[in-house]
């Protein structure tokens, strides 16, 4: 039964964030708001709405451990598996501003999360930097994107709006979307709860994993009808943009809501959120040289997750052979992405230098 729940919680939520999007840009756009600022808010939110619902339920209802798992197992599951998957498909391309401007970013907020994380908890007030960050960070693509003449938001979010409909239709498309997602959120907790009982681990266990791998549904969907279609930039774009808002709004705003501070106990914040911000680093590079992500790079980041999600079993269970399986990945998967990305820079290093 509760797996029946986790289904139908996914799926509720896939499709209230859909409605809710539909509804709020369409809302916004009637009120005279500009496309870019619709762009920026309202459907750059729809992707990450299920993470938001299911931490931002989690931690009003008491599992804070839960809300924060939620979002350092989507975090780690967008890059490694999206962009691995999107990878495979055709290679992916990076556009300038990304490597300039965005992924520092986002290796920022990691980075600023981690460290909040560290002494095993989020208090009010960190969690009030990371939503003040969300403030400044979209008020800072705003006024980028007016300076660069940028009007209108891309041909999406256009589409989107070109698609009139009555007021009413709207607000109830809107509220549909919110109680959907609101059903969804509560279904989807309850039954990661009954389900890591029943399996004996803890609720960050299940966040870190089923949960955030099914709160990043809409990400995956995105990112692959995109490569598909040719839009190449697209899947890095979004999936960079997610990761960003998951920490400063969903954590941000998850941490506000909270009776108590969000807690990470000594697994996430001595393995997971540095396996986060592992990983934010990992793309610098890989996506500075060529200004692209290559099958082989897509290959690796799969690799990658499936020796994390393989550990984290292995922990969870306490397996006979964890410690070997701890023993490769240090001294031997771990060197070899170093070697990989130290060859990588210094082959593109030359061919600059000549």
């Amino acid at each position: 039964m509760s797996w029946i729940m986790l289904i139908v919680g996914l799926v509720l939520l896939i499709f209230g964030a859909d409605l809710l999007v539909k509804g709020a840009a369409r809302l916004a756009a009637s009120f005279g708001v500009p496309a870019l600022v619709v762009g920026l808010t309202v459907v750059a939110f729809g992707t990450s709405a299920p993470e938001l619902a299911v931490s931002v339920k989690s931690a009003w209802s008491g599992q804070a451990e839960l809300a924060v798992a939620n979002v350092v197992g989507s975090n780690i599951f967008n890059i490694l598996c999206i962009l691995g998957l999107a990878a495979l498909i055709s290679p992916l391309v990076v556009s300038a501003q990304l490597i300039r401007q965005d992924v520092p970013i986002m290796i920022l907020v990691s980075a600023a999360a981690t460290a909040m994380a560290w002494d095993g908890s989020i208090v009010k007030w960190e969690a009030a930097l990371l939503f003040i960050g969300l403030l400044a960070y979209t008020g800072f693509l705003f006024l980028q994107g007016r300076k660069q003449g940028l009007e209108t938001a891309d041909a999406d979010t256009a589409g989107l709006l070109q698609q009139k409909a009555p007021l009413w239709q709207n607000l109830a498309l809107l509220v549909v979307g919110l109680v959907l997602l609101v059903l969804g959120a509560r279904f989807l907790v309850q039954s990661a709860v009954q389900i890591a009982s029943s399996f004996g681990v803890s609720d960050a266990v299940i966040g870190l994993t089923i949960v955030a791998i099914g709160t990043s549904l809409p990400e995956v969907m995105t990112s692959v009808v995109a490569t598909l279609k040719g839009q190449r930039d697209i899947a890095i774009g979004n999936v960079v943009g997610s990761n960003i808002f998951n920490i400063l709004c969903v954590l941000g705003l998850s941490g506000l809501v909270s009776p108590e501070p969000l807690l990470a106990n000594m697994q996430m914040a001595s393995l997971d959120m540095p396996v986060m911000l592992a990983v934010a680093l990992l793309c610098l590079p890989l996506f500075f040289v060529g200004a692209s992500l290559s099958r082989l790079e897509g290959g690796l980041f799969l690799v990658l997750y499936a020796a994390y999600v393989w550990y984290l079993i292995a922990l969870t269970l306490n397996l006979g052979y964890l410690s070997d399986l701890r023993t490769g990945i240090i001294f031997v998967l771990v060197p070899l992405v170093a070697v990989y990305v130290t060859t990588l820079l210094g082959v593109d290093l030359r061919r600059r230098l000549r």
